[in-house]
């Protein structure tokens, strides 16, 4: 059985802000996914790993530098599900360390690394499994800067997304329609 907040807590001090950041963020991921599943019974996801990888998928935070969520790293914040991997990996959690790699934006291809210059490894980094796919998609309804006070709306996020790049909002939309629309019909199955 894997502790999720356990697991946390050997990385940030409990009491500390990025601690509690972390964990609350990660519990309004993964009930935005577990409700995401229970309105689309078509999708047949590990709801567990849901949940433990929707806890961890931010777990590189600390290595960045965020000064606004306690983190004090030197790295830039891009780089938190890279490093998130890593920690994963190193402790025996390659499919979560996954997660944490390719839940960044909505997801990031090696072309765009290499064309917007982002200090991140030359390889596609795109959410692949029904359970990376569903946590990158709850990820974006909430934000760590305002501690979940706020969820987000697709328009919002659609359009937040597209200041990076239009393709990014694309994406989402894509992947929105995917996961709340049933495969015999157009209707959504989830307003978000």
């Amino acid at each position: 059985m894997i502790d999720p907040e356990g697991i946390v807590s050997q990385f940030y001090p409990v009491g500390g802000i990025t601690r509690e950041l972390l964990l609350r963020h990660g519990e309004l991921v993964a009930g935005k996914a577990l409700a995401v599943l229970d309105r689309a019974p078509w999708l047949d996801a590990d709801r567990e790993f849901v949940v433990q990888a929707a806890m961890l998928h931010d777990i590189g935070i600390g290595r960045t530098h965020c000064p606004e969520l306690g983190c004090t790293g030197d790295l830039p914040y891009v780089c938190h599900g890279v490093e998130g991997r890593y920690i994963l990996d190193r402790i025996g959690l390659k499919d979560h360390g996954l997660v944490c790699e390719r839940h960044v934006g909505v997801g990031i291809r090696a072309d765009e690394t290499l064309r917007r210059k982002l200090p991140l490894p030359d390889r596609d980094m795109l959410p692949l499994s029904l359970e990376e796919r569903l946590i990158c998609y709850a990820d974006k309804f909430f934000s760590k800067t305002d501690n979940g006070r706020h969820e987000k709306r697709i328009a919002e996020i659609s359009a937040g997304l597209k200041r990076f790049s239009p393709e990014y909002g694309a994406r989402f939309m894509a992947l929105h329609r995917w996961l709340t629309r049933r495969p015999d019909g157009p209707q959504d199955a989830a307003e978000g």
